[in-house]
């Protein structure tokens, strides 16, 4: 025990999960590791499969004895022996979407303390009782907004919607959201008999009354007289209002053709009590520093800094007087404020000033959440444990990579070890230490290539990593093209974009660049995606509901596309149930193959029962989920392999079937690499496969499920998806940062892929911070020159090698120094 005391070393043993082969290694403590390979080598199966899998699982049997018994259906990870490993903290790269409800605040826990700071000392207005905390919150039933339920927005009917036209007449159908036929004519002649006229133009009926039929909810009824050839007889008719009628279709009718036109009127927009801000009006009334908590939520952090720090900065303050008012100066307003101020500080120091409270987590870039997750740990006070990051520098310009290495070194300052998973190479070259594995993907990985200071690595021929960190990568000489027309779009503003204008080149490469926050996905992922595709007739994106509507004075250039890819980051799917093969669709042809095999025939099986997803061929134990979930009572649940099927999902008939000796279950565990070779004479899947090795992802299994992908993965299997069905020409592909995640060898791969779409006759923009990437595109939009209300406008667009030299771009001298470097 006090050899393991003394030694300053994580000692490993054996390790074999997924493609590591009988690895040994030792890794120093109390030093920043960088953990480095090709995408696929098993970087990530040696640092969080193996080492904090580990270390969990010595955690949960410390503090739970009953847990023990559950520890084998959880997994241990396959490793002979482990010494040396100290308690670990993991801040991976978060799968799938957060809560609508989740905020930078609730991410950060900044906002319990922000609530705190108002119910103990913010200033109430004469005769109100003190709040406690949580009412000011609008995730609680005491704080949240009860009209809008504190979501913040309601879905309600707009004048727009229900009145396209206004130079229409009631009787013309102005009011398009009422019914047709009968009770339209119906609602015209009570409206006629209220004595509004129904022949004069909508815009020049008085403001009462376009209100009034509009949005009352009064139904008076009103005596119709018979009508020649319409009615033959009086009635009382009840008169409905356009969004009474609306509301009453989407509550009450079973008709699915009703309920889709009466959508058409509605959209989302603040709430009309609480204005957005998702809190009761009691709350609010509350300020501190002459601000409500809303207008505190809503300002960049760098100014609730500079709002709170002259309270933090006060000398010592005595308690709040009894029946006082306000304690804005109390002990109380004192010490929290200093609290909120440094934790904030971390995150100013992290580039995250243009970032506020009440951002919602869904509108956040991987780079960003993670950045929170790292300044929320250094504040956490731990010391002597193991950090395990996942490409911490992903999604990130390298501006705003270097304070991020500057916050680790301060972890690491603490008394704390870091073992970083890392694909940037200036993130390599800042660590003490390197575990480089390869040399290859997959089975093709695996060994531990070199384990030891950066600088040894130069001297291992087989280290693709080596190849790259020290220049030995044989350069992209491809010369820049020149642009065959323009897209123009003339002041754009959403988000931070304001009144931007800009030129997008034709039949090139564009990489938009910029420091984090300073436009670039509100640009390509919004912007472009939807004013292309409504030119085309396509449903623009959904951003989760967390967008205004797009300002755009004049756009020309749009009928040189006939065809919109956007391949963005979202996941391929929310369950485990949607993976590699059936996202491609490859998995239809290997079940018709396993269906056609005599043995299948023989049994009268069909393609059907080869799925994971219906009763008959599946394990009904675990439903054809391969796991099943483990309840630790007080600690996060957790899953485990089925006990029954043991991960195959299928049960033991269907998987006594075989092809070449294979059951279905082990094709689905198959890396792409492998699988490209054992169905190569099957041109539905091997052409899919190709695809899919060509983007750089030949280590994935093809039963990977979707909730383990990162979203660099899911949107390079979108672009393999669509590049096995490319047609030449005419097509604007839109991609957010398709390089994040991968490994300098992949990017080469992946760059000459979009390249390729381009020599084809399309038009590629990518948002992107990978500095090989925007040195090898033709044009450069590079937006900034900060994040927040400090970006949003084209600070420099050119070729690479104008940009390099552009006064005021935060790209400039980073893009000029890997420009030198490669001698271009």
């Amino acid at each position: 025990m006090s050899d393991d005391l003394t030694d300053q070393f994580v000692r490993v043993r054996g390790a074999g999960e997924h493609n590591l082969r009988n690895v040994d290694v030792d890794i120093p403590r109390d030093a920043m590791v960088a953990f480095t390979g090709v995408s696929g080598s098993g970087k990530s199966s040696l640092a969080f499969g193996t080492l904090y899998a580990e270390a969990q699982r010595r955690y949960f049997e410390s503090v739970a004895p009953y847990a023990r018994r559950l520890l084998q259906q959880v997994g241990a990870p396959h490793v002979r022996e482990i010494t040396g490993l100290p308690p670990a903290v993991a801040l991976q790269q978060r799968r799938g979407a957060p809560s609508s409800r989740s905020t930078v605040g609730t991410l950060t826990t900044l906002s319990n303390l922000l609530r705190m700071l108002y119910s103990r000392a913010g200033t109430y207005p004469p005769g109100a009782r003190r709040l406690d905390a949580e009412a000011f919150s609008p995730n609680t039933v005491a704080g949240a907004c009860t009209r809008c339920h504190g979501l913040g927005e309601v879905h309600d009917v707009t004048e727009d919607l229900l009145v396209p036209d206004p130079s229409l007449s009631i009787r013309e159908g102005a009011i398009a959201a009422w019914p047709g036929a009968w009770q339209g004519a119906n609602l015209r002649s009570i409206v006629n008999g209220l004595g509004i006229d129904i022949d004069r133009p909508w815009r020049e009926l008085s403001r009462k009354d376009r209100e009034w039929l509009l949005y009352t909810d009064e139904q008076p009824s009103v005596l119709i007289a018979p009508e020649p050839g319409r009615i033959d007889h009086g009635y009382n008719g009840k008169f409905w209002s356009a969004r009474k009628h609306v509301m009453h279709v989407l509550a009450d009718s079973r008709s699915q053709r009703m309920r889709e036109r009466a959508l058409r009127f509605v959209r989302s927009v603040p709430c009309p009590e609480c204005h957005g801000s998702r809190i009761r009006p009691e709350a609010l009334a509350v300020t501190f520093a002459g601000r409500s908590i809303a207008e505190v939520n809503a300002m960049p952090l760098a100014e609730v800094a500079a709002l709170l720090r002259p309270v933090a900065d006060l000398p010592d303050a005595g308690p709040a007087t009894p029946g006082a008012e306000s304690g804005e100066s109390t002990e109380a307003a004192v010490r929290i404020c200093a609290d909120l101020v440094a934790r904030i500080d971390v995150l100013l120091d992290l580039g995250l000033g243009y970032l506020s409270l009440g951002r919602h987590s869904t509108t956040l870039s991987p780079g960003e959440a993670q950045r929170l997750r790292i300044a929320t740990q250094l504040r956490s006070g731990l010391f002597g444990v193991v950090y395990v990051l996942d490409e911490p520098s992903a999604g990130l310009h390298p501006a705003d990579a270097e304070p991020l290495l500057v916050v680790l070194d301060r972890l690491k300052a603490s008394g704390n070890s870091l073992f970083v998973v890392e694909h940037d190479m200036d993130v390599v070259r800042r660590a003490d230490w390197v575990v480089d594995i390869g040399p290859g993907a997959g089975a093709g990985g695996g060994r531990v290539l070199y384990s030891g200071p950066v600088a040894g690595l130069e001297d291992v021929e087989e280290s693709a990593t080596g190849r790259y960190l020290f220049g030995r990568a044989e350069p992209d000489e491809r010369s820049p093209r020149s642009p065959r027309g323009w897209l123009h779009l003339k002041g754009v503003s959403r988000h931070n974009l304001r009144d931007v204008s800009v030129d997008v080149p034709l039949q090139v490469l564009t990489a938009v660049t910029g420091v984090s926050g300073s436009g670039k996905s509100t640009l390509v992922t919004q912007v472009l995606a939807e004013v292309v595709g409504g030119h085309l007739g396509q449903t623009p994106p959904d951003h989760d509901g967390a967008s205004p509507e797009l300002d755009l004075r004049d756009a020309s250039g749009l009928e040189s596309f006939d065809r919109l890819v956007l391949v963005d980051q979202r996941p391929i799917g929310r369950t485990p149930r949607s993976n590699l093969a059936t996202y491609t669709g490859m998995f239809d042809a290997v079940r018709r193959l396993y269906a056609s095999t005599e043995e299948a025939r023989a049994r009268g099986y069909t393609a059907s029962r080869f799925s994971f997803n219906v009763p008959e061929g599946r394990c009904e134990t675990c439903q054809g989920e391969g796991f099943v979930a483990v309840e630790l009572l007080f600690l996060p649940g957790t899953y485990g392999p089925c006990p029954t099927c043991h991960g195959a999902r299928y049960n033991a008939e269907t998987l006594e079937v075989t092809y070449r000796a294979k059951n279905i279950a082990e094709v689905l565990a198959m890396p792409v690499d492998d699988a490209a070779t054992f169905l190569a004479d099957v041109p539905a899947a091997s052409r899919s496969l190709r695809t899919l090795r060509d983007v750089g992802l030949g280590y994935l299994r093809l039963g990977q499920p979707a909730t383990e992908l990162s979203g660099g993965e899911a949107q390079r299997i979108k672009l393999a998806t669509e590049l096995q069905r490319a047609r030449r020409g005419h097509a604007l592909y839109l991609l957010d940062e398709p390089t994040a995640g991968l490994h300098p060898a992949d990017i080469a791969l992946l760059v000459r892929q979009l390249h390729g779409l381009v020599d084809a006759g399309n038009t590629v923009v990518v948002v992107e911070h990978d500095l090989d990437t925007i040195g090898t595109a033709d044009w450069v939009i590079d937006l900034g020159p900060g994040g927040g209300d400090a970006g949003g406008r084209v600070v420099a667009a050119g070729p690479p090698t104008e940009i390099a030299k552009a006064p005021g771009s935060a790209t400039a001298p980073y893009l000029a120094r890997r420009l030198e470097a490669s001698g271009a």
